[in-house]
């Protein structure tokens, strides 16, 4: 394909609306967590054509056609996640609006790191903060209708995973209270399984994670859970592959839509 081809079938499609897509609303849906969020799959010419309703905001803080690699945090390493296929299925169940994703996981980050003042050296940035930011300055633009988040395989260890539902469900209300959007719908995607299963046994850990996971919409109000079962990895046993976290992305959209 040729390197313009996308932003043609963009072009295109915007002019057969007849220019209506930049009058539609704008639906802003948050995207954090650390690296299964951000996407390490391998990209593909499916990942690289844009939808003519689903916009992300990029590192320069400008809204371009959504297109993987969504995130940045990891220059070289980032690749397909579950942010652009979520965006496309809720474009498509959603004819009359547009999509505005804003990237803003942090690979290997822990839950901890996501309060106000802490960096993460591993991304060199401030990831609560600038999710933050971001949002804000996107809510300038439309109107923030979700946030996904996908972490917990830092917090499998002991000591962490024990805390875990707690500090999942403080996270939530900063995240409301900080963005002014108290009901804003939150949802959870579980771990791999090749997460939770390690030399052929239970992680207890891990399994402690998923738990709080899993339990988070009984706990926190307007939560969902997308479930990760049957997800295989990249060959790491560490990272979604490409596929799985395209199908990660729509259980995301599932998950999402049910809760309306």
């Amino acid at each position: 394909m040729h390197p313009f081809t996308p932003f043609l079938i963009l072009l295109c499609a915007g002019l057969a609306l007849g220019g209506a897509a930049e009058e539609m609303p704008l639906h802003l849906y948050l995207l954090i967590g650390q690296s299964n969020m951000a996407g390490r799959g391998r990209v593909a010419k499916e990942d690289k054509t844009p939808h003519p309703r689903v916009l992300m905001l990029n590192k320069a803080d400008a809204w371009v056609p959504a297109v993987d690699p969504l995130h940045f945090d990891k220059p070289g390493m980032a690749g397909v996640g579950p942010g652009l296929a979520f965006g496309k299925a809720m474009a498509e169940a959603n004819p009359d609006v547009r999509i505005g994703l804003i990237p803003c996981a942090a690979g290997g980050s822990p839950i901890t790191v996501w309060q106000k003042g802490k960096h993460w050296g591993q991304t060199h940035s401030n990831p609560y903060d600038e999710a933050i930011r971001r949002t804000k300055f996107a809510q300038k633009s439309g109107t923030l209708e979700g946030i996904l988040w996908h972490q917990g395989e830092s917090d499998a260890k002991p000591g962490a995973a024990e805390l875990y539902g707690e500090r999942l469900a403080d996270l939530v209300t900063r995240l409301r209270k900080d963005l002014d959007a108290p009901d804003v719908p939150f949802v959870v995607g579980g771990l791999g399984d090749f997460a939770r299963v390690r030399d052929g046994e239970e992680h207890a850990p891990t399994q402690r994670v998923q738990q709080a996971l899993m339990a988070a919409p009984k706990r926190i109000p307007h939560c969902g859970f997308a479930d990760a079962a049957g997800l295989g990895h990249k060959g790491d046993r560490c990272h979604f592959s490409a596929p799985s976290a395209r199908e990660l992305g729509r259980r995301y959209a599932k998950a999402l839509l049910g809760m309306k």
